[in-house]
């Protein structure tokens, strides 16, 4: 088993407890997802409605590397999210990290965003609406077959390895990563929802309601980034 599946098991998982304590620990879950995913669109209605949103999205692409170091930070941001997700124990850290990490995807997002807005309107709306049907339906093939998908976690954590290797490898040698590296991340990204819910349903113990959302927002958020991404690509 590995450590982070061990760490949550220390306390008993909801799973193997009554009904009423399940179905109470995923309302908890899933309300808090969706405050996150309120909170995320509320910080990017801000920074556009007064107008700060560009000069963020100028002061990132302005880093070293420009958009690949915004796509390297996102995947770190990302992993680390999930990390934290593992391993915050109080209910304190597990909402500090949360809100962190609602706070730094919407900062990451706003370059994607802001030069959606600008010359593609409507992808924002139709990226968030392909997003919204894609997690859907892997959430529903989690809670329909109620298959334990950590075994996935190696492949996740291999696949994500490689997708960082690719980013600094372009960054480096200054070619660009496509459509198709697009696609593979959103079939990643499918694979993570996956792994996440299903460690939501199978080994989560009742008190971790709040990490469990930050992990699968933060698979929303990656699923949404190269749905977004390769919206973008076709358009070009």
């Amino acid at each position: 088993m590995n450590p982070t599946i061990q760490t949550m098991m220390d306390s008993p998982a909801v799973f193997t407890l009554g009904v009423d304590v399940r179905a109470r620990f995923l309302q908890r879950t899933y309300a808090h997802l969706l405050g996150a995913i309120v909170g995320f669109v509320l910080i990017e209605w801000a920074l556009f409605a007064s107008g700060a949103a560009e000069g963020v999205a100028r002061t990132l692409m302005s880093l070293p590397g420009g958009w690949f170091t915004v796509l390297a930070g996102f995947m770190v941001v990302s992993w680390i999210a999930s990390r934290m997700a593992h391993t915050a124990a109080s209910p304190p850290a597990q909402y500090a990290a949360l809100t962190g990490f609602v706070v730094a995807e919407a900062l990451i997002f706003v370059p994607m965003l802001y030069i959606a807005a600008e010359h593609y309107p409507g992808v924002i709306a139709s990226a968030a609406g392909v997003t919204l049907v894609g997690f859907t339906g892997l959430t529903a093939v989690v809670f329909i077959t109620r298959k334990d998908f950590s075994f996935m976690r190696s492949m996740l954590m291999w696949g994500g390895g490689c997708a960082l290797l690719a980013i600094g490898t372009s960054l480096i040698f200054g070619f660009t990563l496509g459509p198709l590296f697009s696609v593979a991340m959103i079939a990643f990204a499918g694979g993570a929802i996956l792994h996440d819910t299903s460690n939501v349903l199978h080994h989560y113990p009742e008190d971790r309601y709040v990490a469990a959302s930050l992990e699968l927002f933060a698979s929303v958020a990656l699923l949404f980034w190269y749905v977004l991404r390769l919206f973008l690509s076709a358009r070009d």
